[in-house]
């Protein structure tokens, strides 16, 4: 429903007006129809769409048709007869408050004096401001009220101090700002009193200015200097400790990583390092560990785990208790542990033949060492692992003997190497240049794997005739090829017999298309293992 589109009556209005009306004019307040229901929420969606005028509350103002119900409607003691937000807004106070400077007064009021008892007034002192059963003095033998003699002065008539939530909370209320003053008079009237007295005590011993020189320093380190970071409550007897200066940066800033050193907020302590990729040294907070672990710490720590250990064997001594005794002990120890390692190193030295096992390779030939996995082929090439070396020769090059020009390996004519200055064949023969050269030989050379073992035949008297047909000619080159052929069967049949570690391997081979006549050499010379005449060729 809108805001204020029906006023609420307090119970009590309701039953005294029930009470105050006579029969004929009593009518109790009717209920609401299902159509005035719908008119009010039309209406209200009317206003917050904007068709129809916000309602107006007891001082002209609009009131926001999106306002909650809850917030607009009024309580019912407030006995509104409107729409209104009156009850949001803040009350004015109706009591008049007290100032800031009213207090109560303290002591009597002492510029009247009174001399004559005056009647209502205490029986015992005399002061009219209270009765005897409520007098602080001592009761007097006779009362001020029979001898009037000594009548006490009046106490200051209180006034009624009113004051807000905030004034009766004010802790300084009724301070007066002289009395501070009077204390810090007080206090340098006591410092001066003692400064003299000491000064007197000096005069008269002047050996008690070093025992005062000592106090005066333990105080100032004591009880006068607060370390940073540390809190102490003297009621408490509580020391609390782990807090940062403000200037400083907070431990959990250091870095901002999830899954860096791990901070507790409970005790604002973060034992690991939060950046542990730098060196301590290197960094402002290197972790609570680092700093409780550093120093002396560990020597200290190695001194109880050393008294434990003699307290078992039956030494009796305490890490406090006795602190020269412990660090003798231990001295003493560390030096016969000493002794007993040299002993034992000698004579284990004496029994494997003396200290020049002892001496080791060079540093280079130590550090050479690798453990990088590479995995080679049967004829040495790397499979896998680092990447195939440069290979390289180890003979001398451009070294050139005996009056060549050129290396041997140069030149190749009929399987056959020499060297190219002269076209010589022969290892380390002297050069003799150009004379030495000739046309080339009209002999077919075999495979070269063993061209070296084939020598061309030599030349009879009798010289070929030249009407000799085509046929002879091939003939010829199947018969040199049948002679290579089984010199090539032997040779495999040797290398076959080796160990494969141990054979040689020819990186010089030339590849090539076999002749014909090697062809028909090969077939010629094949053995099938299904032949029947085998084991006949082979007897």
């Amino acid at each position: 429903m809108a805001a204020g589109s029906s006023s609420r009556v307090p119970i009590s209005m309701l039953l005294q007006d029930k009470s105050s009306r006579t029969t004929e004019d009593d009518e109790e307040p009717k209920k609401k129809s299902r159509e005035d229901w719908r008119k009010a929420k039309e209406l209200e969606e009317a206003r917050k769409a904007g068709t129809a005028p916000a309602a107006v509350d007891e001082e002209g103002r609009d009131i926001n048709p999106h306002i909650p119900q809850y917030i607009s409607s009024a309580p019912w003691y407030y006995n509104t007869a409107g729409p209104t937000l009156k009850h949001q807004r803040p009350q004015e106070e109706s009591r008049e408050l007290s100032g800031i400077d009213e207090w109560y007064r303290r002591g009597v009021d002492t510029s009247k004096s009174v001399t004559k008892f005056r009647k209502g007034a205490c029986e015992n002192c005399g002061a009219v401001t209270h009765k005897k059963k409520d007098c602080m003095e001592r009761p007097r033998k006779v009362g001020a009220k029979f001898n009037g003699g000594k009548i006490a002065y009046d106490e200051f008539v209180q006034p009624k101090i009113v004051s807000d939530y905030d004034g009766k909370r004010d802790r300084w209320a009724g301070y007066d700002p002289a009395n501070h003053r009077e204390i810090v008079e007080e206090y340098q009237k006591i410092e001066v009193a003692k400064r003299e007295l000491r000064a007197q005590k000096l005069k008269e011993n002047p050996d008690l200015a070093d025992e005062e020189e000592d106090e005066e320093d333990e105080d100032k380190y004591v009880d006068e200097v607060d370390m940073p970071g540390t809190k102490v409550d003297s009621k408490q007897r509580i020391t609390v400790r782990n807090l940062r200066i403000r200037e400083d940066t907070a431990k959990y800033l250091r870095n901002l990583d999830p899954n860096s050193a791990y901070y507790d907020p409970k005790t604002r302590s973060m034992r690991d390092n939060p950046n542990p990729n730098l060196h301590p040294e290197e960094t402002d907070f290197a972790g609570e560990n680092f700093v409780r672990y550093s120093g002396d710490i560990q020597k200290h720590a190695q001194a109880q785990l050393f008294a434990w250990e003699a307290h078992g064997k039956g030494v009796d001594v305490h890490v406090l208790a006795e602190p020269t005794k412990l660090e003798l002990l231990q001295q003493e120890y560390e030096k016969k542990k000493d002794q007993f390692k040299d002993a034992s190193k000698n004579k284990v030295v004496e029994q494997y033949g003396g200290e020049e096992h002892l001496q080791v390779p060079p540093r280079a030939l130590l550090l050479a060492q690798t453990e990088n996995y590479v995995e080679y082929s049967r004829f040495g090439k790397i499979i896998k692992g680092e990447d195939k070396p440069i290979i390289r020769s180890r003979y001398e090059e451009d070294v050139f003997v005996n009056n060549h020009t050129t290396v041997w390996g140069s030149f190749w004519r009929d399987g056959v190497w020499g060297y190219k200055c002269c076209e010589s064949t022969i290892k380390n023969s002297y050069c003799v240049g150009e004379n030495g050269k000739s046309e080339p030989s009209d002999q077919v050379a075999g495979p070269s794997r063993v061209a070296s073992d084939y020598r061309a035949p030599e030349p009879t008297a009798k010289q070929p005739d030249p009407q000799q047909t085509i046929a002879d000619v091939a003939a010829d080159k199947l018969k040199v090829a049948l002679r290579q052929e089984e010199r090539n069967q032997a040779r495999a049949e040797q290398l076959l017999k080796m160990d494969e570690r141990k054979r040689p391997y020819n990186s010089m081979f030339e590849v090539r298309e076999p002749t014909q006549e090697e062809m028909e050499a090969f077939q010629m010379k094949r053995c099938r293992e299904d032949d029947p005449m085998r084991q006949f060729m082979d007897k």
